[in-house]
């Protein structure tokens, strides 16, 4: 027993239709990929910039510190520690909660405590 004609050509054009849709999926594939290795270009030149804005301050930190001078003078000490703090808070979740350190860090700066030198 043979198809009827109406199924046949529904057939045909189904499969047409599927093979439409293969071609146009293939091809926002292709478009994907392209925009996705642009994108990871992109991302990779802007954190090569980063890392060497990033090495450039660390170097005038490191100048900056190395040029001052290495005397420790009594009492300056926890101004000297509080130079090297960053006291900017940064709400990050990845980041650890620094804020009872650097509240201690400033307290012992505006009022140092005396240390005994044997």
């Amino acid at each position: 027993m043979e198809e009827p004609e109406k199924i046949k050509k529904w057939r045909e054009d189904q499969k047409t239709r599927l093979e439409e849709k293969d071609r146009e999926e293939e091809k926002k594939k292709e478009e994907l990929k392209v925009q996705a290795k642009k994108e990871l270009e992109d991302w990779y030149k802007q954190h090569e910039e980063s890392i060497t804005k990033t090495k450039s301050s660390n170097r005038n930190a490191e100048k900056n510190f190395v040029a001052e001078p290495t005397e420790i003078e009594p009492g300056t000490e926890w101004e000297r520690i509080a130079k090297l703090c960053d006291f900017n808070p940064k709400a990050s979740k990845t980041s650890r909660d620094v804020s009872r350190m650097r509240s201690i860090i400033l307290q012992l700066k505006q009022n140092p405590v005396a240390i005994k030198r044997v």
